[in-house]
């Protein structure tokens, strides 16, 4: 088993490196980026947990991933909210049972379209509690299990939207910047025990969440006209960047905060209006005026 927070690199048939013998714990596997990712993970060797609410959605994606895996990997699910400690807990109990965990995946997230002045605290917590809670259990938990196995990595599945302002999107902002935040804190902290921490942030991606952006074409044009190399992200472009910087090439890579978005980070945030105008058309902000007493 790896020591001291670098993987060992171990040579596969095709000659590149493999993760065979780690074990990884991925949170929000049952599709998207979260099941490309135990996709790349498996497919290199490493034994994968897939942790979600959903079990049926879970089992599906489970049989996914066994159709790409290496013949040594072994995949199990385990189904819990990622914003409860005590499931979080349990489902690190399951992923260890036969094996210390190597690799941990923060990627459970949620959004929701709400400016600042017409949100209630419900829908802000709500956010919050999936997407930074979630991301500090997964840490909290997987990082003593990593750190009782000698070292290892860790890491989370941030957003864009942590770098770049989005217009009536303030409490997913929010979230996924104190993501990043807690990403170079938690690698600062826990080098001393061999994790090392690092993020990656998505620029739109073709997933089922993000089918809306997709389908309005005033909304993915912008998004177009934002990025350099002018195509969307796919779930593999993701998947990969989290395999490199949770595997033994990234060895002496901590805190970063790695954007995959084609370039958007350089530009601006993406143009929601279209969304904001149809569902909160009362709101002064979203209509651009503002009374003056």
């Amino acid at each position: 088993m790896a020591k001291a927070g670098h993987l060992e690199s171990v040579h596969g048939k095709d000659g590149g490196m493999n993760l065979r013998d780690q074990n990884a714990f991925v949170t929000g596997g049952g599709s998207g980026i979260g099941l490309a990712s135990a996709q790349a993970l498996a497919r290199d060797g490493a034994n994968v947990t897939l942790f979600g609410r959903n079990a049926e959605k879970l089992a599906r994606a489970a049989a996914l991933v066994a159709e790409v895996k290496s013949k040594s990997a072994e995949v199990r699910t385990f189904a819990g909210d990622v914003g409860d400690e005590v499931a979080v807990a349990a489902g690190i109990a399951e992923a260890t049972r036969d094996a210390p965990l190597t690799i941990a995946v923060a990627n459970a997230g949620a959004g929701t379209i709400a400016p600042l002045m017409s949100m209630n605290l419900e829908q802000w917590d709500a956010v919050l509690r999936t997407n930074l809670r979630g991301t500090v259990n997964t840490f909290k938990h997987a990082g003593r299990a990593i750190a009782a196995a000698g070292g290892g990595a860790m890491c989370a599945v941030s957003s864009i939207a942590g770098a770049r302002t989005h217009r009536f999107m303030s409490a997913y902002c929010a979230s996924k910047a104190a993501i990043d935040n807690l990403v170079q804190n938690a690698a600062d902290e826990l080098g001393a025990v061999g994790i090392r921490v690092n993020s990656v942030l998505p620029g739109l991606v073709d997933t089922e969440i993000a089918a809306g952006l997709f389908a309005t074409e005033e909304v993915y044009a912008d998004y177009l006209a934002c990025m350099p190399l002018g195509r969307a992200g796919t779930v593999d472009d993701i998947a990969s960047a989290v395999r490199f910087l949770c595997g033994p090439e990234s060895s002496w890579i901590t805190g970063v905060n790695l954007s995959v978005d084609g370039g958007h980070h350089l530009r601006r945030g993406p143009n929601y209006d279209v969304f904001s105008r149809m569902l909160f058309p009362d709101d002064p902000a979203v209509a651009g005026e503002v009374e003056q007493d």
